[in-house]
C-alpha cells in the first residue's frame, strides 16, 4: 500500500462510534481514538466530519484533512481525503487475509499468498487481480472470492485516492462513486465526459480538466460530443433556446473548446454532430440542431394542439340562451360585464380552444368567473364538488403553473385548482407524470391561468394528456416574463394568429383607486409616470444609491412591521443574487430584522445559512410526493433535533398554506430564505407589499418585463427603491431576445387562421 507523504498532514486512529451516518450523501460524524497523528493535536480521541462510506468499529482508518471550530460541537477534524490502514508488514497481511472478513481463506493460504506476491500483495492484487494466478493451489474461485472482497473492502479507498489526485473533493468524490460504484476508474479514464450527464455538479469545464489530465483534448471526439450537447442545454436553460442554427452550434463549441494550444476546426465538429444525429442523441432538422426533448416537445404541442383545434365541435347554443345565461350570472354577482369581457366568455365558450390575454387590473379573473359560471349554467353542470366522486370526477379543470397561482384561481371561483404538475400526477425524478396519451385526463372544459409562466416541456405534457373532446381556455399576460424553461409558448401562440384570441385592454381595477395598475400599464408602453417622485396612496419611490439599499429596505420594512404588517405579506423582490444589493444580502439582513435568533426559538445550520422557526422560506424544486412545488412559500414552524425523533436525524417542519412537510437536514438545498426572491421567483403570486429595489448594479437584468412583472406581483402597496436612471433604463430596454423555437411557423402550417364568429 502507499505510504503517507512526510508533509501530509493525517490523523490515524481506531473508529470507537460511529455517532452519524447519512446512507444518501455519505456524511458522517465519527468519533476517532487516536493511534498517530502528525497533527499538533494532544488529546486521545477526536470527531472527525466529512462525506465518507460507512465505517466500522475497531478498524484503523488514516483521514488527511485539517481541524475546524463548530459554533456548537467545538473542535472537530474535516475529513478531505481518507482510507483503511491496511496492514503492510508479513505478518500483519496474514492476519487480515486470514481474518473472518475473507472466509474460507485460511492461515496457509494467506501465507503462501504473501510469500508468491510479497508485501504489496493487497495492491498488486487490486491493482490486477491476474497476478493470484502466480499464487501455487489457489482455485480460480477462491482467487475470485478474494479479489472481490478486497474491492469490496479497500476499492472505494482507492477510487477517492485516484479522484482527489484528479482535483476532486471528497464529497464530490462520493457522488461519483455511488454512481458508477467499482466501475468508476474505467468509466472515467474511458470518458470523462459521461459524468456530465450521470452526476449532478459535474459540469463541461470540470470534466474538460479531468478529461486533459487523461489526454484528452483538442479535436478528440469524446471532447468535441460532449462541448455539442454541454451547448445544446446551456442554452436551453439559460436562455430558453429550442434549437440553435447549426451554424450558431459550430460557433458556439469552437468558442469553448479552442485555447492557445489547441485550435479546433469547424468541419470535425460538423462530422460530430452527424455522428450525434445518428446516435439519437441530437435532431438536425433543416440547419436547426435540437435536443432530442425538445424537439419532441415542440412537434407533440403543435399535433395536440391541432387535434384540440380539429375536434368535431358543435355548440349549439342558441346566443339567446347565452346571453339569458350571462344576464342571470350579472344579476346574481350583482356585476355588469363590459362589452370586451362578454365577448371574451361568449367566444370561449363558442371555441374548441381560446387565449384570453391582458395586462393587470383588466378583468381576466373576473372573465375566468363568467366562463366557469355560464359553461355550467348551459351544460347543467353542478358546481357543488361534492356531488363528484372518482367515478364521476368533476368536468371543469382548473390549473395554474404554481400553488399560488392554482390557490388565486381556487379563491376566485370557488373551485378547487391545482398546479399542472399535481394535475398530471408528477412522481418525482425519472416517473415522470401519471396522465399522458396513453392515460387521459377526464374533463369537458380546462382553464390554465398564468401561461406565460409554462415552458415547452410542460406544455407537450399538458396538451398531450387532454381528451379528444375539451375546450381549452388559456390566460396569461405576454408582457410578463418568458417561462424560466425554454421556450415561449404564450407569444408564440398569440403571434401564430390560428387560435382564437381576446385581449383585455380596457384597466377596470384602475378606478377602484389604484395607481399601481396604471404604473405598470405605462411601463409596458415604455414610459414611467410624471408624479413618479410623488407620494401616492399606494405607491412610493424612494431615491437612494446601491450601497444604501439594505439601509431603505430595512426602514421600509421595519415601518410595515410596527403597523401590523407579517414577514409573509411583505415580499421584497431583487433580480440578482450577489452584490450589495443582492438577494443574498438582503435575506440575511431581512431574517434579522423579521425572526432575529432568540433563546426561545430553535435553529438550524445549513451551510452558510441558518434556518429557524418563523423564517419565511421558499420551495426550490418540486416534490410531488408531499404535493409542494418548485415556487411554494411557506413558513418554518418546527425544528426536531437528531435526539427527538427516530431517524436520529434533525428534522425541520415547514407549513404551506396548511400543508406541513418535513425536512431531514441534507434536503435543506431544497428551501432557501424568501424574504427577498427573484422577480422570477415571484411570478405566478402577489402580496400585499411588494419593495423591490432598483439599481445600475444589476445592469444586465434591466429590462422592461422584468419591472413589469415585479411591479405587477403588488396587490396594496408598492414600494420602489434605488437610481431613476436604473429605472429608467429598464423601461426604455424591450426585452429583444427572442427565442429560437418553431412553435409559430409550425402552428401555421397544420392550422389556418379562425373565423371570428362574433
Amino acid at each position: 500500500m502507499e505510504t503517507v507523504e512526510e508533509n501530509q498532514k493525517y490523523i490515524k486512529g481506531e473508529l470507537i462510534h460511529l455517532i452519524f451516518y447519512n446512507d444518501e450523501n455519505f456524511y458522517t460524524v465519527a468519533k476517532i481514538k487516536i493511534i498517530d497523528t502528525t497533527e499538533t493535536f494532544t488529546e486521545k480521541e477526536v470527531i472527525v466530519v466529512g462525506a465518507m462510506p460507512r465505517l466500522e468499529e475497531h478498524e484503523v482508518y488514516l483521514f488527511f484533512g485539517h481541524f475546524k471550530d463548530h459554533p456548537k460541537f467545538g473542535k472537530q477534524y474535516q475529513v478531505e481525503q481518507f482510507r483503511k490502514d491496511v496492514p503492510q508488514t508479513t505478518q500483519g497481511i496474514i492476519q487480515y487475509l486470514s481474518s473472518d472478513r475473507f472466509q474460507g481463506v485460511g492461515k496457509r493460504t494467506a501465507e503462501n499468498i504473501v510469500k508468491a506476491l510479497g508485501e504489496r500483495a493487497i495492491s498488486k492484487i487490486l491493482e490486477n487481480p491476474d497476478v493470484l494466478e502466480e499464487v501455487p493451489k489457489l482455485s480460480k474461485e477462491k482467487a475470485k472470492h478474494i479479489y472481490d472482497k478486497l474491492v469490496e473492502q479497500q476499492g472505494i479507498e482507492q477510487v477517492l485516492i485516484a479522484l482527489s489526485e484528479y482535483g476532486f473533493g471528497l464529497q464530490l468524490s462520493m457522488k461519483i462513486y455511488q454512481v458508477y460504484k467499482e466501475q468508476t476508474l474505467s468509466v472515467i479514464q474511458s470518458n470523462p465526459y459521461k459524468l456530465i450527464e450521470d452526476v449532478e455538479g459535474i459540469g463541461f469545464r470540470k470534466a474538460d480538466t479531468l478529461g486533459a489530465a487523461l489526454g484528452i483534448s483538442g479535436s478528440h471526439p469524446d471532447r468535441i460530443n460532449a462541448a455539442c450537447l454541454y451547448v445544446l442545454n446551456e442554452t436551453a436553460h439559460q436562455e430558453g433556446h429550442i434549437f440553435l442554427e447549426t451554424k450558431e452550434l459550430i460557433t458556439s463549441v469552437v468558442e469553448l473548446l479552442n485555447s492557445n494550444s489547441h485550435a479546433i476546426i469547424e468541419t470535425d465538429i460538423a462530422e460530430q454532430i452527424i455522428i450525434l444525429g445518428e446516435e439519437g442523441k441530437i435532431l438536425v432538422e433543416e440547419d436547426r440542431t435540437y435536443l432530442p426533448s425538445l424537439y419532441y416537445a415542440e412537434k407533440g404541442l403543435v399535433t395536440n394542439i391541432k387535434r384540440v383545434m380539429d375536434q368535431t365541435f358543435e355548440n349549439g347554443i342558441p346566443e339567446s340562451e347565452f346571453l339569458k345565461a350571462l344576464g342571470e350570472l350579472e344579476e346574481r354577482l350583482q356585476i355588469e360585464y363590459a362589452e370586451s369581457q362578454k365577448d371574451a366568455i361568449k367566444q370561449a365558450l363558442y371555441s374548441p380552444m381560446m387565449v384570453l390575454t391582458g395586462g393587470p387590473g383588466t378583468g381576466k379573473t373576473t372573465v375566468i368567473k363568467g366562463i366557469v359560471e355560464t359553461y355550467a349554467n348551459l351544460e347543467g353542470i353542478s358546481l357543488d364538488v361534492n356531488q363528484y366522486n372518482r367515478d364521476n370526477p368533476f368536468p371543469i379543470l382548473l390549473v395554474a403553473p404554481t400553488g399560488r397561482a392554482a390557490k388565486r384561481m381556487s379563491e376566485a371561483t370557488g373551485l378547487p385548482a391545482y398546479t399542472i404538475h399535481r394535475l398530471l400526477g408528477w412522481k418525482g425524478g425519472q416517473g415522470g407524470f401519471e396522465k399522458d396519451e396513453e392515460n387521459k385526463l377526464d374533463g369537458s372544459l380546462i382553464i390554465v391561468d398564468e401561461v406565460s409562466m409554462v415552458d415547452i416541456w410542460l406544455a407537450n405534457q399538458l396538451f398531450k394528456s387532454l381528451p379528444d373532446t375539451i375546450q381549452v381556455i388559456l390566460v396569461g399576460d405576454q408582457d410578463q416574463l418568458p417561462s424560466v424553461g425554454p421556450g415561449q409558448v404564450l407569444s408564440d401562440l398569440l403571434r401564430s394568429k390560428v387560435v382564437p384570441t381576446v385581449e383585455l385592454t380596457d384597466i377596470y381595477r384602475q378606478a377602484e383607486g389604484s395607481s399601481i395598475i396604471q404604473f405598470a400599464h405605462d411601463i409596458k408602453n415604455g414610459q414611467l409616470p410624471e408624479d413618479l417622485k410623488g407620494a401616492k396612496t399606494d405607491r412610493r419611490f424612494f431615491p437612494c444609491h446601491q450601497d444604501q439599499v439594505l439601509d431603505v429596505v430595512e426602514q421600509v420594512c421595519a415601518n410595515a412591521f410596527a403597523k401590523g404588517y407579517l414577514a409573509k405579506d411583505i415580499q421584497v423582490l431583487a433580480p440578482m443574487y450577489r452584490g450589495s444589493a443582492g438577494i443574498e444580502r438582503l435575506n440575511t439582513m431581512l431574517q434579522q430584522l423579521f425572526n432575529p435568533p432568540s433563546e426561545q426559538k430553535r435553529q438550524i445550520e445549513f451551510g452558510d445559512l441558518v434556518y429557524r422557526v418563523g423564517d419565511v422560506v421558499l420551495q426550490l424544486v418540486n416534490n410531488p410526493e408531499e404535493q409542494v412545488f418548485n415556487g411554494d412559500r411557506g413558513e418554518i414552524v418546527a425544528i426536531f433535533t437528531a435526539k427527538e425523533n427516530v431517524d436520529k436525524e434533525d428534522l425541520l417542519v415547514i407549513s404551506y398554506d396548511g400543508i406541513e412537510v418535513s425536512y431531514r437536514k441534507h434536503e435543506l438545498n431544497q428551501i432557501t430564505h424568501a424574504y427577498c426572491c427573484s422577480i422570477h421567483k415571484s411570478q405566478g403570486s402577489e402580496f400585499p407589499i411588494v419593495i423591490m429595489p432598483i439599481v445600475k448594479g444589476y445592469y444586465r437584468m434591466l429590462k422592461r418585463n422584468l419591472i413589469y412583472t415585479g411591479v405587477t406581483r403588488a396587490k396594496q402597496y408598492l414600494i420602489i427603491c434605488g437610481e431613476i436612471e436604473a429605472l429608467q433604463t429598464a423601461v426604455g430596454r424591450q426585452d429583444e431576445s427572442l427565442r429560437n423555437s418553431m412553435l409559430t411557423i409550425k402552428l401555421q402550417e397544420v392550422l389556418v387562421l379562425p373565423v371570428n364568429k362574433n
